[in-house]
């Protein structure tokens, strides 16, 4: 990997890539360096090393910075949600 392949996927670097979240019980992705909410309200996600955790009172149109492998379809009540990278 390239130099500026390792600056662009470093932790630290901004975030570089995004797409919409499909919420489903069954689907897991590469773990996020965050998630836009659009509409606030629940989200159940797993995290990289946790598993179904629940978030309440989740604003919406804001990024939160959390390592999410899977956005479940049930327990999550927010939506217009973004994995980002």
């Amino acid at each position: 990997m390239s130099f500026s392949d390792q600056a662009k996927h470093s932790i630290t670097a901004p975030l570089h890539n995004g797409a919409a979240v499909t919420v489903s019980d069954t689907t897991e992705f590469a773990p996020t360096r965050g998630l836009f909410v659009g509409v606030g309200g629940t989200i159940k996600v797993d995290l990289e090393d946790v598993d179904a955790i629940t978030f309440t009172g989740v604003l919406g149109g804001v990024i939160y910075p959390l390592r999410v492998t899977r956005v479940y379809s049930t327990g999550t009540t927010a939506s217009s949600i973004v994995a980002l990278w």
